[in-house]
């Protein structure tokens, strides 16, 4: 076991900076304990870790087992937000100033890791939240590693990239995933190298998006967690839209209108509609919700 303090330069919600890695309440790579502590496991450069982050007498204390434990300690601060820069940001709302106040331990991290982010966005691509989570709980399962050291029963590693792309057809099948987005994860897993190797959130951008079965929105939830971009809007988003135009306006709008409201806030677009995401208010469902499609019975 490794172990390293770490004492934040301002507030911070543990929870809330690693809760966009969490991938449903049954995520195998995700776990919150009783005491408030959140643990993650992850691939790393060096191989597979477990990491568990507490806070303790107001700092950071993180402990991490298996191959990996050296460099999950180094990225702690980065995967916290140490790196987010809030400077340029201003709420020009109330209703987002509010929540600006409220969770003034937001910090968007980054985890420097892509194929862990993008497989189970391209599995959440246009079905329902519990759909991809099966099917990403599924995967990792039969897949994953076990995590290293005391984690929670059932914690598991996402496997390297040579195995998502081994994955046979009929696996993907019982996992829930039809051949588009099995076809796009294993296209991916071809490219992780040149992947991980990205520089900038541009340079990401510009090469996910050149693979079949990536677009605007995949994009955006994968720079989010890996770049930390403040300004990825998840453009094509079944909810987001929505809850942005209801919290600023009282109606309901498109993406077109999301982004002509978040305009102001150029450069801070994702934390903007994530702070009005926090705030609790959603429109009155009033339309049939998106049906879920279980692909495993086709």
């Amino acid at each position: 076991m490794h172990e390293r303090r770490w004492a934040p330069p301002g507030p911070l919600d543990v929870g809330l900076a690693l809760g966009p890695h969490r991938r449903g309440s049954g995520d195998p790579t995700w776990r919150r304990a009783a005491d408030g502590a959140v643990w993650r496991t992850c691939r790393t450069p060096d191989g597979p870790g477990t990491l568990r982050v507490s806070i303790r007498d107001g700092a950071v204390l993180g402990r991490a087992w298996g191959a990996g434990a050296g460099w999950l300690l180094e990225m702690m601060p980065a995967w916290l937000g140490a790196d987010d820069d809030v400077s340029g940001f201003e709420a020009r709302h109330e209703v987002l100033a509010d929540a600006a106040r409220r969770h003034a331990g937001l910090r968007i991290g980054r985890t420097a890791r892509v194929l862990e982010a993008l497989v189970p966005a391209v599995l959440e691509q246009k079905v329902v939240g519990r759909e991809a989570f099966r099917a990403w709980r599924w995967l990792l399962h039969h897949y994953g590693e076990p995590a290293p050291g005391p984690a929670p029963d059932g914690m598991r590693v996402v496997p390297e990239a040579e195995v998502w792309r081994q994955i046979p057809s009929w696996h993907w099948h019982r996992a829930g995933a039809e051949s588009v987005r099995a076809r796009t994860i294993a296209t991916a897993a071809w490219h992780a190298a040149k992947l991980e190797a990205a520089a900038t959130t541009a340079e990401l951008d510009r090469l996910l998006r050149a693979l079949p079965g990536v677009g605007v929105w995949t994009s955006a939830e994968v720079r989010q967690r890996v770049f930390g971009d403040p300004d990825a809007l998840s453009v094509g988003d079944f909810h987001l839209a929505k809850i942005v135009g209801y919290a600023l306006t009282g109606q309901k709008t498109d993406d077109p209108g999301m982004l002509r409201l978040l305009e102001p806030y150029q450069g801070h677009r994702h934390r903007a509609a994530v702070l009005l995401t926090l705030n609790g208010l959603r429109p009155p469902a009033r339309g049939p919700r998106m049906a879920a499609r279980d692909y495993r019975s086709f």
